[in-house]
């Protein structure tokens, strides 16, 4: 099989960042990259604030927020009354579990391909319940109706009370069924929690298509938001069950104000993630999301063939929108989480190449995004230097 083609670069896109041009970022999946005119508008927005800040914090911000939000939620696809907008995926997940009324006896169901810090936040919601939580293996090469019938063979009727399910897994680069699994927990009235945090931006999917009792996702990855930038959607019955994190001055306002509204938190994040979306849309969002695709597929295949994989051991996303690839490394390489984050120092030290080392069921991976200011020419570098780095060991 001959190694895909890479796409056309779009005109101007890398010099809409500020990225160092020495290193080769091919991990925009963690952390994202802002756009310079995000940049900007946020700085606008900062130099207002600290210019009166009794003014910007007491006169009119909760409708600027408000009207943020519902702008972001239009792009979502969702209703602007039941999203609430949040640091990161991470706090609405935190949310939604505070939020279930776990008690003794009951139990939260996930997958072994979820994030490690919402497994974190489940177990200690759990131990401070009383609830167990318990993880489903899914293998990394079943198809949607397997995965989906993981999930139903795992649902314990009158016991779980909540399926936490990834709508794009972060370990292993996997596009999930979530709307078929909402659909199967839904016939045991099981509420579900989708962690979308890379769904904004990279995936054309709609929030109110997923159906999801909660959905999280965050802004400031693929869709150009400053970083602090995510959504919290919460189906009707929940939102008068939805309580914040910290209680502050919006709390009698009810879901999504009591949410938002934290005192002096730094809100421009939100306030300028319009302006990555207009950014998003400027380059075209169709465009945008079928470039970053073949683009990771073909780092995938390349860095892949470099390292003697197969194209068939190479794992499928399973979208044609999906913007990160996996690459098996060599058995007992970044085995551990210590060894991963090793591995990818070595990395960035030595090949100027910043990418994703994960560990997943005592196998490392790499990780591989593709973006509008990455080209062909980076991956091809990694192809060329990663085997020899290894060889070092």
């Amino acid at each position: 099989m001959t190694v895909p083609q890479p796409p056309e670069p779009i005109p101007g896109a890398r010099l809409l960042f500020s990225l160092d041009p020495s290193v080769s970022h091919l991990n925009h999946g963690s952390f994202g990259a802002v756009p310079i005119g995000v940049q900007r508008a946020q700085q606008r927005l900062r130099d207002e604030m600290e210019a009166n800040p009794l003014r910007f914090f007491t006169q009119g911000l909760v409708d600027r927020i408000a009207h943020t939000r519902r702008h972001l939620a239009g792009f979502l696809g969702a209703d602007p009354e039941g999203t609430a907008l949040v640091g990161n995926a991470t706090t609405g997940v935190a949310v939604a579990l505070q939020s279930i009324g776990l008690r003794p006896g009951d139990e939260v169901l996930t997958t072994d391909h979820g994030y490690g810090a919402v497994r974190f936040s489940v177990e200690r919601e759990c131990r401070r319940t009383g609830a167990t939580h318990r993880t489903l293996h899914v293998p990394l090469i079943a198809g949607d109706e397997e995965v989906v019938e993981i999930v139903r063979s795992g649902l314990r009727p009158g016991r779980t009370k909540l399926v936490v399910i990834d709508q794009l897994t972060s370990a292993t680069a996997r596009l999930f069924p979530a709307a078929a699994v909402v659909g199967v927990a839904r016939e045991q009235g099981v509420p579900v929690l989708v962690d979308a945090a890379h769904a904004p931006g990279m995936l054309p999917i709609t929030v109110a298509s997923v159906g999801a009792d909660f959905w999280v996702g965050n802004l400031h990855k693929w869709a150009y938001a400053p970083r602090g930038t995510a959504a919290l959607v919460v189906a009707k019955p929940w939102r008068e069950r939805i309580e914040p994190l910290v209680v502050s001055w919006e709390q009698e306002a009810g879901f999504p104000a009591r949410v938002e509204w934290q005192a002096t938190l730094d809100y421009t994040p939100w306030l300028a993630a319009p302006v990555g979306l207009f950014t998003l849309r400027s380059l075209g969002v169709d465009r945008v999301r079928a470039h970053n695709a073949a683009l990771a597929a073909y780092g995938q295949r390349v860095v892949g063939d470099a390292l003697g994989v197969a194209p068939a051991d190479l794992p499928e996303p399973g979208g044609p929108t999906v913007s990160m690839r996996l690459i098996p490394l060599p058995r007992g390489v970044a085995a551990t989480k210590d060894a991963a984050e090793a591995l990818r120092t070595r990395i960035a030290d030595r090949l100027a190449a910043e990418v994703a080392v994960m560990t997943w069921n005592d196998r490392g991976w790499l990780r591989l995004c593709g973006q509008v200011y990455n080209t062909p020419d980076e991956y091809d570098r990694l192809a060329v230097q990663l085997p020899t780095l290894l060889a070092q060991r």
